[in-house]
């Protein structure tokens, strides 16, 4: 495997603690800046309209243009970013960093895909693939906590200053290792749009949004939820993260064992043990009983990223780069919609656990996208032709 398709997860694991390790920090950050935590809570949503809004504006700006120098671009803007987020006197210079590190972030996992399956031979690209995807993952059981460790111990502004720094090695990695490249295919904008006429792609979209908007309205505020109603201390919450990213590996582990033979069933599986979790945390003033849950909750709720994005490419067929920046942008509506709706019940007074609630009823809408999608699978679709696809 070529040492550039590490530094290009070293990146992703760079940009996705970033992405994620707000949820950590989110007490801190809502006393240091005079806001309440729903407030705070939107810097999160901040950066998923960011990922929304860039990643299919990107991937179609970045087709032609030279890999490495867009790559370097990208990581220096998410830096700068970072580190004027660091010295933000006010909430409202932090949330502009935030969407301007979105953007940054959204381009980068577009060229990083495709520079990635250029630097390797297609039949080692899945596993190339795996080591960028990795980075995320990593994110969420190393990164994650760490932020939330040093938010704790040394404010929340070292942690942005960490990821600052974790950028610009992962730019120098990027300078030294990954070769200029360029896109040698032509940009089929056209082609690439039409295949969004299909119904049955946005209804993938929608089941992609809601199941991720389940996961995060609850994670979002799992720190104030395990401290204030279930009586985790505080030094305890960042060991949770780490369960829950552990659990997080081992659902993208299985799920995607699963997805590729057995799509809907993976889904459903993972929607009720997610949402079996979710009333769990809602029903629960146990700290050992909600650290359970959010292993679960997890493992659950990663598990269903494979198949969700087998439905969608599978629906594609031979146009899969804006698809591919489509899902990235539907997981990210689901990122942004699910803190504000949990933030929303949150300052109407009905407490931290309604969280898991508002999950719960997203997760339902879920499970009813997903039929809908399966009867039309079932329609529309030939067994013995896509045995990868086939519902079970």
């Amino acid at each position: 495997m070529p040492l550039a398709v590490f530094v290009l997860g070293l990146s992703i694991f760079a940009l996705g603690t970033s992405e994620f390790m707000i949820t950590g920090l989110l007490p801190g950050m809502a006393a240091d800046l005079g806001v309440s935590i729903p407030d705070a809570g939107l810097l999160i949503s901040a950066f998923a309209v960011g990922m929304v809004v860039g990643a299919p504006l990107l991937a179609v700006g970045t087709l032609r243009l030279p890999r490495r120098v867009t790559l370097l671009a990208l990581l220096v803007v998410f830096g700068l970013a970072h580190v004027v987020g660091a010295v933000a006197g006010n909430y409202g210079l932090l949330f502009a960093t935030r969407v301007v590190s979105a953007l940054a972030c959204a381009g980068f996992w577009a060229v990083a895909a495709s520079t990635t399956v250029s630097l390797v031979p297609t039949a080692r690209r899945g596993r190339a693939l795996a080591v960028l995807v990795g980075g995320l993952t990593v994110a969420n059981i190393a990164g994650v906590p760490a932020g939330t460790v040093l938010g704790q111990h040394a404010g929340w502004r070292s942690a942005f200053w960490a990821v600052a720094a974790l950028t610009v090695v992962a730019a120098a990695g990027v300078l030294a290792l990954v070769p200029r490249t360029t896109s040698t295919a032509p940009a089929r904008v056209r082609a690439e749009l039409r295949v969004f006429r299909n119904g049955r792609l946005w209804l993938a979209l929608g089941v992609i949004a809601l199941l991720q908007a389940m996961v995060f309205a609850t994670f979002s505020y799992l720190a104030p939820l395990l401290v204030s109603v279930d009586g985790l201390s505080e030094s305890g919450v960042p060991v949770v993260l780490a369960l829950f990213g552990g659990g997080a590996l081992v659902g993208i582990v299985a799920g995607g064992k699963l997805a590729d033979a057995h799509p809907f069933a993976t889904l459903y599986g993972s929607l009720a043990l997610a949402v079996a979790a979710l009333v769990t945390l809602a029903a629960t003033d146990n700290a050992v009983v909600a650290v359970i849950a959010v292993l679960v909750l997890g493992a659950a709720g990663f598990a269903a990223n494979p198949a969700l994005n087998i439905r969608a490419y599978t629906i594609a067929g031979g146009t899969p780069t804006l698809v591919g920046a489509s899902t990235t942008s539907a997981f990210n509506v689901g990122n942004t919609v699910g803190p504000w709706l949990g933030g929303t019940t949150i300052a109407a007074g009905l407490g931290f656990a309604s969280v898991a609630w508002v999950s719960v009823v997203l997760g339902a809408l879920a499970v009813a996208a997903l039929t809908v999608s399966l009867h039309l699978h079932r329609r529309t679709e030939v067994p013995a032709q896509v045995p990868e696809s086939q519902p079970v």
